[in-house]
């Protein structure tokens, strides 16, 4: 019997389990091996400047490692309805996602027992906390804690076993990656409403060309190759892809579509459908998530649920007040007269100026 089981080690997870004090028997379990075999996070892996707002509050250096080429500072946004192009000024960071979370994974200190490779089959309240049963090398284990904390992103075992009622907008994030041949690197993020109400983005990383992007969950498959076949008018070269991976993801509309828990039951991250509404950001919501209730455990004990939540709420807040932005960029009118504007656009030059 533990004092608390955390499911995931995500940038959510993984961060608790390096904030909590070290008074506490901590189980953390995560799906990911090491080696980079079995489950991966599919993920553009473009770190947003408040993800890198966290990591410097946490006093945290990115290693060179997880860092991929090229590093990209403007996007370019395509309308596909009017054909419209503009480029605005960014300053994310190019990474690899799967590395990135096994360095937060190395973080976290040597007194939390970790398993990788689980698979949570199972998780039910029992008198005095929760029963956790998962795969594990292809042997079933299972273990008891007093409290569990779902940091397992959209598709949380977490929150659909312990809250079956609970619900949030949710779309399936498809991308492919391919060998890059364009002619020069780029970020492109594309808006299509006739695919998706969401949007796409394109990337380049490594020598590979990553594109994807967030579709209603009934038709993503056919919606996704449809806006494939229309980008090629833009430039985009989308054939023979070498790998395809999905998942879910959450787009909460509105207050009541976050949830951090109940009882001793508390959701981190997406779990809790702590993810921009406007551009799917999640990491920084995932780590200020888990800092608050790591301060909260650290300082109430692990039946801190009035606590968490009242220190969620600055997130819930926020997230509410983003979809109050997503008309600028996803409503058709706002956004043709948006990037019709210029407003905040820069020109970019495809080609080198010549010399007189």
């Amino acid at each position: 019997m533990y004092d608390i089981a955390i499911i995931g080690q995500g940038p959510a997870g993984a961060t608790l389990a390096r904030l909590l004090g070290d008074g506490f028997s901590v189980l953390a379990l995560d799906k990911k091996q090491p080696d980079g075999t079995g489950f991966r996070k599919p993920c553009g892996g473009l770190l947003a400047l408040d993800a890198q707002k966290m990591l410097a509050r946490f006093g945290l250096t990115l290693p060179r490692d997880v860092m991929v080429d090229p590093q990209i500072f403007s996007v370019r946004t395509i309308d596909v309805a009017t054909g419209r192009t503009r480029h605005y000024q960014r300053f994310y960071l190019n990474m690899d996602r799967h590395k990135f979370d096994l360095w937060l994974q190395g973080l976290i200190p040597r007194q939390v027992e970790r398993r990788t490779g689980a698979q949570v089959m199972e998780i039910r309240r029992i008198q005095g906390g929760f029963h956790i049963e998962w795969l594990e090398n292809g042997r079933r284990r299972e273990a008891g804690a007093r409290c569990v904390v779902g940091a397992d992103g959209a598709n949380s075992i977490v929150r659909r076993r312990l809250f079956p009622h609970y619900k949030t907008r949710t779309y399936l994030a498809v991308q492919q990656w391919f060998q890059d041949t364009h002619p020069s690197p780029f970020y492109s993020c594309i808006f299509d409403p006739a695919a998706t109400d969401c949007y796409a983005w394109g990337l380049t990383k490594d020598s590979h060309f990553i594109f994807g992007g967030a579709f209603p969950l009934q038709t993503a498959k056919r919606d996704f190759e449809r806006l494939k076949a229309k980008l090629s008018a833009h430039g985009f070269r989308l054939t023979d892809p070498v790998h395809t991976e999905a998942c879910k993801v959450m787009r909460p509309a509105g207050w009541w579509e976050t949830f951090p828990g109940d009882g001793d039951a508390y959701l981190l991250g997406e779990a809790a459908g702590f993810i921009s509404p406007s551009s799917l950001e999640g990491i920084s919501y995932a780590m200020e998530s888990a800092e608050q209730l790591a301060e909260a455990i650290n300082r109430h004990g692990i039946h801190c649920m009035p606590q968490y939540r009242r220190a969620a709420a600055s997130i819930r807040l926020r997230l509410w007040m983003k979809n109050l932005k997503c008309p600028f960029m996803y409503w058709p009118p706002l956004r043709h007269l948006v990037m019709g504007s210029g407003l905040n656009s820069i020109s970019v030059r495809t080609t080198p100026p010549k010399s007189e």
